[in-house]
């Protein structure tokens, strides 16, 4: 029995499991996850999503790799949330421009009740649009968690964003239990958990195996589980930390590495390629969908980041006869 099957059956994947799989030849674990891959979704489907930031910037957290934070000196000036009409234009405009899923994301350490007639508003109305809903507001409670189940929303995102033991080296004012415990709402409160991270934040490759570890072997995987690479910018301690050193772009290779050992821990779930793929090459994403991404976010920004743009994505999405009609379905699986 090969690693990619054994992880698949193993009711906890350890460390070394993972580590294995990192080491395996390039090609090798790249056909393994594709194999993994089409077993549970379609290989010519990338679902795509845009993301608006409907708080920008003000954050009392001070996240390393944020621009959005108070602690940042980024120039980013900090708005007030978005009104709810606003918010239902732009996703009726990324349905018409071929998104399927939008997500909201609120700069805040956690919202304040006052907000939340205001959030479940935007949750129900772009539901009503036929559009997935994600949304991603910090820290949330109890009844919070239950109000924005209560509006229709399908997924929240809280992120862990990398290995336990590297984490307080880019995040000290929220600790990784408060996040564990985030998701553990959510989950109980009925909605689906989008929960992943940024790689080449100075990290290693055993630090990428516990942040995969740490995912895997959550109560249960994340139905959706965002990958970004770190976009460094200047004003944040990792933009600052990074933007002129060889780490500031994690190796091509090793990006993919980490989509493929991502899709064999998780096999049903959805894999987001998000965050860096503006400074991507088209041969580096599509390797990337052959490891088993299998979602993007469309646009020109992602929060207060650039992003590839509708264009480029489908000039890509054409070269590579990815969501064609002529496509068969493949069996399809997950949730």
């Amino acid at each position: 029995m090969n690693i990619a099957t054994t992880i698949m059956t193993a009711p906890a994947p350890t460390r070394s499991d993972i580590a294995a799989l990192f080491d395996l030849p390039f090609t090798e674990l790249v056909f393994r996850a594709a194999e993994v891959h089409r077993a549970h979704h379609d290989p010519a489907r990338v679902q795509r999503s845009t993301l608006l930031s409907i708080k920008t910037g003000g954050c009392a957290e001070d996240c390393g790799y944020c621009s959005q934070s108070v602690s940042a000196e980024s120039g980013l000036k900090a708005s007030k949330l978005m009104d709810v009409d606003a918010v239902l234009a732009a996703a009726a405009a990324a349905k018409t421009a071929g998104s399927e899923r939008f997500c909201m994301g609120a700069a805040w350490r956690e919202p304040k009740d006052r907000d939340m007639a205001a959030i479940e508003a935007m949750v129900a109305g772009v539901k009503a649009l036929g559009l997935e809903t994600c949304m991603t507001l910090g820290m949330l409670s109890d009844d919070q968690a239950t109000r924005l189940a209560d509006a229709g929303l399908d997924y929240y995102n809280h992120n862990l964003d990398t290995s336990p033991e590297y984490y307080g080296e880019v995040i000290t004012t929220r600790s990784y239990d408060d996040r564990l415990e985030t998701l553990e709402r959510v989950r109980r409160a009925g909605i689906n958990t989008c929960c992943g991270g940024i790689v080449g934040m100075g990290e290693t490759r055993a630090d990428r195996v516990g942040f995969l570890h740490a995912l895997a072997n959550l109560p249960e995987p994340p139905e959706s589980v965002p990958i970004n690479a770190l976009v460094p910018v200047r004003g944040t301690v990792l933009g600052d930390m990074l933007a002129d050193t060889p780490l500031a772009k994690i190796d091509d290779i090793e990006f993919v590495r980490t989509i493929a050992v991502a899709r064999i821990l998780m096999p049903y779930s959805v894999v987001r390629l998000s965050a860096g793929r503006e400074s991507m090459s088209d041969a580096t994403q599509a390797l990337c969908f052959l490891a088993g991404a299998n979602s993007i976010f469309t646009g020109d920004r992602l929060l207060t980041t650039g992003n590839a743009g509708d264009d480029a994505d489908a000039a890509l999405f054409a070269r590579l006869g990815l969501n064609a009609d002529t496509h068969p379905e493949t069996a399809v699986t997950a949730a």
